[in-house]
């Protein structure tokens, strides 16, 4: 598979018809609700969906990635990091995580402000801009806050047309996640395609396995092509899916086709 450091052509978000999401704007807003959430919890409690993790590790792990990315903003990358050492100014007491994760969102917003989205940089992914890391900060925050409402006992909730988004995002970027996520190697077949369908608005995205790798489909997408396999469902469940927090038996799923070939897929191309 190729997973070329410096993609020579990267793709903007896909415009699956409904407005295009403000991906600065809806990191803060992310993180908001993030903040409110842990807000006044129990920092030591469990996140099952994070095995090993509390949700202090959640929350230092999400004001640790949005720092991070916005040090690659403000420098304006051209090559992959030799380094990701970075002055987390990590709080000195255990009360003070929640105020520090959202001085992180601040500091991208900062970030995000000095920077034309743009502007070309070097990513991990597909589109080759600073747009990348806003977006790419984005759903690692969304994904996140989700995580610390499931270990509460909450019902999380995700705006449909954010959650397409962060399918296409999740699906666009996933070819080139082998350096950190090694299993998706895995994901060839001859010439095998799986359908991804929203059932709750604008959604459609078709995967083809070849012998050499996999990617997005842009032709077959939303053209009535014939799948070897479909899942369809919410846009927000199907996200949750795609980042195995739910299951595929989920009673929001409906899936047709070669389940060996969807077996296949949920088997290698955890993020």
């Amino acid at each position: 598979m190729n997973t070329p450091d410096h993609p020579e052509h990267g793709s903007a978000p896909v415009d699956h018809g409904s407005a295009p999401v403000d991906h600065r704007a809806a990191v803060a807003a992310e993180t908001a609700r993030f903040v409110a959430v842990v807000d006044g919890a129990d920092l030591a409690a469990p996140v099952p969906s994070c095995p090993g993790w509390t949700l202090a590790d959640l929350v230092k792990h999400t004001g640790s990635v949005q720092r991070w990315f916005s040090v690659l903003l403000r420098g304006r990358i051209q090559e992959p990091p030799r380094s990701r050492d970075v002055d987390l100014r990590l709080p000195a007491h255990d009360d003070g995580w929640v105020d520090w994760l959202a001085a992180g969102a601040a500091e991208a917003a900062d970030a995000f402000a000095a920077t034309d989205p743009d502007a070309p940089m070097w990513v991990w992914g597909a589109d080759p801009h600073a747009r990348f890391w806003a977006r790419r900060m984005l759903f690692e925050t969304l994904l996140h806050r989700v995580d610390a409402e499931l270990a509460l006992g909450l019902r999380p909730s995700i705006d449909p047309a954010l959650a397409a988004d962060g399918i296409d995002e999740f699906l666009v970027n996933l070819p080139f996640a082998t350096s950190f996520a090694p299993k998706v190697a895995n994901l060839r077949g001859a010439d095998r395609t799986i359908r991804f369908r929203c059932t709750d608005g604008e959604g459609d995205w078709l995967v083809r396995l070849r012998p050499d790798g996999f990617g997005l489909d842009v032709d077959g997408a939303g053209a009535g092509t014939a799948a070897d396999a479909t899942v369809e469902g919410p846009a927000a469940d199907l996200l949750l899916l795609l980042y195995g927090r739910l299951q595929r038996d989920a009673d929001v799923f409906e899936g047709v086709g070669d389940e060996d070939l969807l077996a296949h897929w949920f088997a290698n191309s955890e993020f």
